[in-house]
């Protein structure tokens, strides 16, 4: 829930968020349900916003697929995650840390006077902008990236649009 002021009163109005993931390598749940598996090994963006403009964020999440060792699965082996002029990307096995446009930076991390905040949660690492993006990853196999629903339709991507 956030607090707004509404014909002069504070109300309580409730956020919603739609919720996509990406677990084990290849098995993915859209924003609106919708799972699917998919083996591919590339760069592959999970969502940025369709078309741009002043009125929204210019934000994108991509996920870098690579082929596991051994196997015919193909596994995380970086996300990327895109807002304004700040480049973050979190390698797999890189435990506690970020890559901040390419400088190696220990959690927690506040860029961009807070608009960007990433911390430890568990054993996961969670990023944080101030339009209500978040976007968890486990430093493995698992990502989670939630959207505030006033994006829903605006976005594209391997998790929907």
């Amino acid at each position: 829930e956030r607090c707004e002021m509404v014909d002069g009163q504070p109300e309580c109005i409730q956020e919603t968020f739609s919720t996509c993931w990406l677990a084990g390598g290849p098995h993915y749940r859209s924003f609106d349900g919708k799972t699917f598996d998919f083996m591919g090994t590339c760069a592959y963006t999970l969502t940025t916003i369709c078309n741009p403009n002043h009125t929204l964020p210019a934000f994108s999440v991509e996920v870098k697929k690579e082929e596991k060792e051994n196997s015919k699965v193909s596994s995380i082996g970086s996300i990327t995650i895109r807002v304004d002029n700040i480049t973050v990307t979190a390698v797999r096995s890189e435990n506690g840390m970020v890559r901040v446009n390419n400088q190696r930076s220990r959690l927690p991390v506040s860029l961009s006077h807070g608009k960007l905040r990433i911390h430890q949660k568990g054993k996961s690492m969670l990023i944080q902008s101030n339009f209500k993006l978040k976007v968890l990853y486990n430093w493995d196999d698992h990502v989670v990236v939630k959207l505030p629903a006033a994006l829903s339709g605006k976005v594209c991507g391997m998790c929907g649009n």
